[in-house]
């Protein structure tokens, strides 16, 4: 009912991993296993009263449903729902479900292929010692989720912390599918020169994803789409470039990561909660709707395209933001060849005011309850809990 869930803030105790509000839980773990006792007792009385002993002899069971209440009310006049109450005479020794195993395809993945290309990484002993990985791989859009299977390996050897920037660097040419560089760690550099469907960098977890158009192109990438929808959904940390414009809901969830785009569609940073998104171009309708934290820099915003209905502010650029920015807008460059981010540092004095910058209030309190515990010397949990009461408090 506090809808703080996904704040960490829970002020019970309950949705939070922070000691001092997890210490007003008077609750027990044994108290959540025993209720699920009692559910698993009354399932179990169901079933007998059906003439069954288990769910797995009830599952296609339609005829022992009581459907007259759901038939007879008088929204479902006119509506023909026999059919889905049908229950079909199945040939022996037949089961109504799991009746093909589930064939994923994963020896087929394109990520086999960049496992074998970064043996020299992976077989390292500590990441230190992890050697350096190059290589160009061509890409189609039936290749989807590229380089998770390969970030898994990362973990699995390496940890959350990954390897060492840039470890291994591999450049793709084509259109990658859906779900390209999902959940990528810390150490894996994954280049595109073509172009990308949905969910580019989904969960991506410290890993850099940058896609440009082809280099044979003859269009202007920034009128042109380059990603789809949903572009860095979810993403706990990591960086993307992004040279083109991408479709619906850009960084929407984004927790950590730093994404720069040259355009977005609409719902763009819905519900995003940290890190930062940089747009060098138009933004759609309904801005950061839901957004709860986390910065956004947008150049010429039109402030009717931000909704309304959350407590943001759309500030000015204070000088830690104007050379953040130009950090950033300069790599963009550097990685992409952009044209836009070219002329935005060549007169970079006047481009620099033409940036909005968009921080939840509630974010901006907490980040500056931190800065000023920090500078108080208070410990670590002081200041954590700083934070939670800025965040309370609004």
């Amino acid at each position: 009912m506090m809808r703080v869930c996904h704040l960490d803030t829970c002020p019970v105790g309950i949705a939070t991993q922070n000691p001092v509000l997890r210490d007003r839980f008077s609750g027990k773990a044994e108290y959540v296993v025993n209720f699920f006792r009692f559910i698993a007792q009354e399932v179990r009385e169901l079933l007998a009263e059906l003439g069954f002993r288990s769910i797995d002899e009830a599952v296609g069971h339609a005829e022992v449903l009581d459907v007259t209440r759901a038939v007879d009310h008088w929204k479902a006049q006119g509506l023909d729902l026999e059919p889905l109450f049908h229950v079909p005479e199945l040939p022996e020794g037949a089961v109504r479900h799991r009746i093909v195993e589930q064939d994923h395809g994963l020896e087929k993945a394109l990520d086999n292929e960049l496992i074998k290309l970064a043996a020299d990484a992976l077989s390292a002993d500590g990441a230190a010692d992890a050697q350096p990985v190059r290589a160009q791989v061509a890409i189609r859009n039936i290749n989807r989720t590229v380089g998770t299977m390969l970030g898994h390996e990362v973990t699995k050897k390496f940890g959350g912390a990954g390897l060492p920037d840039d470890t291994i660097d591999i450049t793709f040419t084509g259109s990658a599918g859906q779900s390209f560089g999902a959940f990528v760690p810390r150490g894996i550099t994954l280049r595109l020169e073509g172009d990308a469907n949905d969910y580019v960098g989904k969960g991506l977890s410290g890993g850099r994803i940058v896609v440009r158009p082809d280099r044979g192109a003859d269009h202007l990438a920034e009128y042109s789409v380059i990603a789809g929808n949903t572009i860095g959904y979810g993403a706990t940390g990591g960086e993307m470039f992004l040279r083109g414009k991408v479709g619906e809901r850009f960084c929407v969830r984004n927790s950590g990561a730093t994404v720069v785009s040259e355009g977005v569609g609409d719902h763009g940073c819905e519900y995003m909660t940290g890190g930062h998104a940089v747009v060098l171009g138009e933004t759609g309708r309904n801005f950061a709707a839901g957004m709860s934290g986390g910065i956004a820099y947008v150049i010429d915003l039109d402030r009717d395209n931000v909704n309304a209905g959350n407590v943001n502010a759309i500030e000015a650029l204070d000088d830690t933001d104007k050379q953040w920015l130009h950090d950033v807008v300069r790599r963009h460059h550097e990685e992409t060849g952009s044209t836009v981010a070219e002329k935005l540092l060549a007169e970079w004095d006047t481009a620099v005011e033409r940036f909005s910058k968009i921080i939840p209030s509630t974010y901006k309190a907490v980040l500056a309850a931190k800065d000023a515990a920090e500078r108080a010397g208070l410990s670590e949990s002081e200041t954590h809990e700083k934070m939670m009461e800025a965040a309370i408090n609004g």
